[in-house]
């Protein structure tokens, strides 16, 4: 089985391409560029470093949400369009669960934390079980200080990653009161050959869909919407 995956959710870029228990290839840039313009050229190379023939791939794996609007969007449309030329299906990873699948087989609990600014964070609790990813609290959009509160309930170790841990990191060392670590640099940010190796579980567990049926998952509405809202209300006045 061989896997594309792409993630463009949030600062970080990824492309990576995993058949069956390896990792072809990946291209992965923690950096201020514009996804529409980067995404495409990170996987023409990938493509050219291993000889890839885009049509023996199986399925092409996404970070479908949450996460940036404008990354989730432009990750989206690119898995589209290439489900779509191709005719292979698609498996929607969830951007928090992919971020967890960094940490495989780790002891304790692991919370990805991403910055959703306003004090607020994409996050969920994870855990693995018999090799397995299991969700303890489903992703959600929820203030930092809610999601360490139930990290505090459940009274278990807890390994913490994603952009949201450094920026909350002195909130996190205020609140906690279990044991708790940082993921490393190299695990700490998202990256598309986890959402490639999770995907492969998607596929198996026959989680996937089609190219038109795909839709990314923001869990709540942009700026831009809550702005209009807003205006709307006070005219309503």
């Amino acid at each position: 089985m061989k896997i594309l995956a792409l993630d463009s959710s949030g600062i970080v870029a990824s492309v990576a391409v995993v058949e069956n228990d390896n990792l072809l290839g990946e291209y992965t840039v923690n950096y201020k560029k514009t996804h529409s313009q980067t995404l495409l050229p990170m996987l023409d190379e990938v493509a050219s470093m291993i000889e890839l023939d885009l049509e023996t791939i199986d399925a092409i794996a996404v970070a479908a949400g949450p996460g940036s609007f404008t990354g989730l969007r432009i990750g989206s449309a690119t898995a589209k369009g290439l489900g779509l030329a191709l005719k292979k299906p698609l498996l929607a990873i969830p951007t928090v669960e992919g971020l967890a699948y960094n940490l495989y087989d780790a002891k304790g609990l692991i919370c990805p934390l991403m910055d959703a600014r306003r004090s607020q964070v994409y996050t969920g609790i994870y855990c693995f079980e018999n090799h397995k990813l299991k969700t303890v609290v489903g992703q959600c959009a929820v203030g930092i200080e809610e999601i360490l509160e139930k990290i505090n309930q459940l009274g278990k170790e807890v390994i913490f990653l994603g952009d949201g841990a450094s920026v909350f990191a002195k909130t996190i060392e205020k609140t906690i009161n279990v044991p708790y670590s940082f993921a490393p640099a190299h695990l700490n940010k998202q990256r598309a050959s986890a959402v490639a190796a999770l995907g492969m579980e998607y596929y198996r567990d026959g989680k996937k869909e089609t190219a038109m049926e795909h839709k990314p998952e923001y869990l709540r509405v942009s700026q831009a919407e809550r702005e209009r809202a807003q205006r709307e209300a006070e005219k309503a006045k």
